[in-house]
């Protein structure tokens, strides 16, 4: 299995001279399994370049998983040139809008109003299906199954888990660690903890043991305090978790827009001196064009 990061950005693109080296694109990870079949995790800007890169092999059948509907993990998604290409198959997997109640099928009927977009779904020459997903039910595609557990994040995103042939990857999508909204003198503390633990275990179980845990590591331990409850996680509690879920490496992604390459590898560099990771563990920050063999 292989993958290779075409958007490692979050919230909005940022290109320019300040994010040349790790890429100003958002998030999109391609996945190649054994057998070729071509799983596609978030349709954030990144997924251009993934198309282009797909032309020297039409027509393409590819599987686009996408955690959630920020703009940012799917506003590349009307610019994947396979979709206009007859005699390619597309599918797009994601969660039911627990607000609407409306399926996957619901993101590409909004991106694609006359309002926002100049092109329809019917003008588009795939074959464009969809496939709403059930709350911790793993899928077969291809040789490969791909699980999925609800995060943590202001809508409902849902982290994949896919494994083949004895290899296995997660990808976070957007996800900030817990905290509990109750004191400990409030009476409500100890069911929100509970609750609290239920997901945390869920969430573990589904990365435990992952050859490669790609986790949203967008602010530092110093911002975080101003940007708790947006919905995105530290490089500190990236690299706890991953610590604790016994990933063999651990790929940080989904940096903020507004630090630069040399800020970004400053604070990376705090992160390694202040915890060094354990030997047995592998950390990478994702740029654009990174490429990992799983084996």
């Amino acid at each position: 299995m292989k993958l290779r990061f075409w958007g490692v950005r979050g919230s909005i693109p940022s290109p320019g001279p300040r994010t040349a080296r790790y890429g100003g694109n958002t998030t999109c990870i391609e996945v190649g399994t054994d057998d070729g079949t071509l799983i596609i995790l978030d349709a954030g800007t990144g997924i251009f370049a993934l198309a282009q890169s797909l032309l020297a092999r039409l027509p393409v059948r590819a599987n686009i998983f996408i955690t959630h509907s920020h703009w940012d993990h799917i506003h590349g998604l009307p610019f994947f040139t396979p979709l206009f290409h007859a005699g390619s198959h597309v599918r797009l997997h994601g969660a039911r809008d627990l607000v609407s109640g409306r399926g996957i099928e619901h993101v590409l009927g909004v991106q694609l109003q006359n309002s926002y977009f100049p092109v329809g779904e019917a003008q588009m020459a795939a074959t464009i299906d969809y496939r709403t997903l059930a709350l911790g039910q793993p899928v077969a595609v291809g040789n490969a199954t791909v699980g999925n557990v609800v995060m943590n994040h202001p809508v409902i995103n849902l982290g994949y888990r896919i494994d083949c042939n004895g290899k296995s990857l997660f990808f976070t999508g957007d996800h900030e660690p817990f905290s509990n909204p109750y004191p400990e003198s409030d009476a409500r503390h100890a069911a929100a903890r509970c609750a609290i633990n239920e997901r945390e275990q869920a969430i573990e179980r589904a990365m435990q043991g992952v050859d490669a845990l790609i986790v949203d590591s967008s602010y530092t331990r110093d911002e975080y305090p101003a940007k708790q409850g947006w919905g995105h996680g530290t490089l500190d509690s990236a690299l706890a978790l991953a610590i604790r879920v016994g990933a063999k490496a651990l790929y940080l992604t989904h940096h903020e827009p507004t630090r630069g390459d040399d800020e970004l590898e400053a604070a990376f560099a705090d992160l390694l001196a202040r915890q060094p990771p354990p030997a047995a563990l592998k950390v990478v920050l994702a740029y654009e064009g990174l490429e990992v063999e799983l084996g």
